[in-house]
C-alpha cells in the first residue's frame, strides 16, 4: 500500500495532532550540576523518556515513538537504547531505525519536515554535549549517574509546565 503525506501526519485516522513542548531548562541544569558530563546526554534522554512516559499515560497511549536511529549518534548504539529504555514499560517504536542519512532526509522532505528539521538553532543535545560521550553506558552505572537527581520532582515540574499545541491539518 502506497503511503501518503496525510499518513505520515497522522491526519488518516484524526483531525489533529496534539505537540506537547516539555520544559527542560530545570532538568538540564540538574544534570549539568549534578552528573558526570560523560553520562549528560544518557542521563538526559532517560529524562525526556520519564517525560514521554507520563504524558503518553495521561492520554492513554499505548507506545513511544521516536525518529532515533541506529548509530547515527553516541545516545542511539544498541547499549544507549537499552539504558534508555530501561525507564519506560512502553513499547517504544522506532520506525527510522535502519534508515541510513539520504533515506531519512527524502521521508522529511516528502512529509514537508525537512525545512523545520534544519532550522539554525541549538538543541538540548548540542548544548549539553560533552568531549567523551559514553557511547556503551551500562544501566547501574546510569543509575548511579543520577543518584543525586531529585527525578520526581523534576520530571512533575517539567509536566507541570509543558506546552500543549494543537496541530490541525
Amino acid at each position: 500500500m502506497e503511503r501518503s503525506y496525510n499518513d505520515y501526519q497522522g491526519f488518516r485516522h484524526r483531525n489533529n495532532i496534539k505537540l506537547y513542548i516539555a520544559y527542560f531548562t530545570s532538568i538540564q541544569q540538574a544534570i549539568q550540576e549534578k552528573c558526570q558530563p560523560k553520562y549528560y546526554i544518557t542521563v538526559m534522554r532517560r529524562m525526556m523518556f520519564r517525560i514521554a512516559t507520563a504524558i503518553a499515560r495521561n492520554n492513554n497511549n499505548m507506545a513511544l515513538i521516536t525518529g532515533e536511529n541506529l548509530g547515527q549518534v553516541a545516545s542511539q548504539t544498541l547499549e544507549s537504547l537499552s539504558v534508555i529504555n530501561a525507564v519506560t514499560d512502553l513499547p517504544v517504536l522506532r520506525p527510522l531505525i535502519t534508515r541510513d542519512k539520504n533515506e531519512i532526509i527524502a521521508t522529511a522532505k516528502y512529509i514537508n519536515t525537512y525545512e523545520t528539521s534544519i532550522q539554525p538553532y541549538e538543541d538540548c543535545c548540542t548544548i549539553m554535549v560533552p568531549d567523551n560521550p559514553i557511547t556503551k553506558p551500562r544501566l547501574q552505572e546510569s543509575i548511579e549517574a543520577e543518584k543525586n537527581l531529585d527525578i520526581d520532582i523534576l520530571i512533575e515540574e517539567a509536566i507541570e509546565k509543558t506546552e500543549i499545541i494543537d496541530i490541525s491539518e
